[in-house]
């Protein structure tokens, strides 16, 4: 397999992406989204509005796993909305933007999140050839974020998977100029 050379270089000189991606993979078919909500924002969102709140922005799964935990949810809920919003800049809509609810974050039984899309949403990304192949998440008290990427569809698991050909190891280290005294 030829590899294509993208990315930034490496510590090692030879760029990552180049050894991780097939040649028919170029730089603009990866696609990558980020965001970070406030949690308290969220929080504030639920108190205010409640159920209509969360009926308009979460599906039933992601409500029933956010309110199973410790304290409302809040983080988790955070968490959720910037996945959904870091998937709508992996789809990067034009003229309109997919319901909330047809973004889902499913969690799996070995505790990662994938991400689910369903109706106008499923349709936006076959339109743009491009299929969300990996998701993560992260909250802690203030804040939650995410980052979702998107790649092409037909994309192989090996390539989705990111295996990697073999790579040489960084060269060592230098030895230190100072070493330790016996007699101190």
């Amino acid at each position: 397999m030829e590899l294509a050379q993208v990315g930034c270089p490496s510590p090692i000189g030879f760029p990552l992406a180049a050894r991780i991606l097939p040649s028919s993979m170029t730089e603009s078919a990866l696609r990558l989204g980020t965001d970070i909500v406030d949690v308290r924002s969220v929080e504030a969102s639920i108190e205010r509005f409640g159920r209509r709140y969360l009926e308009r922005v979460y599906t039933d799964a992601e409500i029933a796993y956010c309110r199973s935990g410790a304290g409302g949810g809040a983080e988790r809920f955070a968490a959720r909305f910037a996945a959904k919003e870091a998937t709508l800049k992996v789809l990067r809509p034009a003229d309109w933007r997919p319901e909330w609810r047809h973004i889902e974050v499913v969690r799996e039984e070995g505790g990662w999140c994938e991400i689910q899309l369903r109706g106008p949403a499923a349709t936006l990304a076959e339109q743009q050839g491009i299929q969300i192949v990996s998701c993560s998440l992260a909250h802690e008290r203030s804040y939650a974020t995410a980052v979702v990427l998107g790649a092409p569809v037909g994309a192989s698991a090996d390539t989705r998977r990111a295996q990697t050909s073999p790579v040489s190891e960084p060269p060592a280290p230098p030895t230190d100029p100072f070493p330790p005294s016996d007699h101190a």
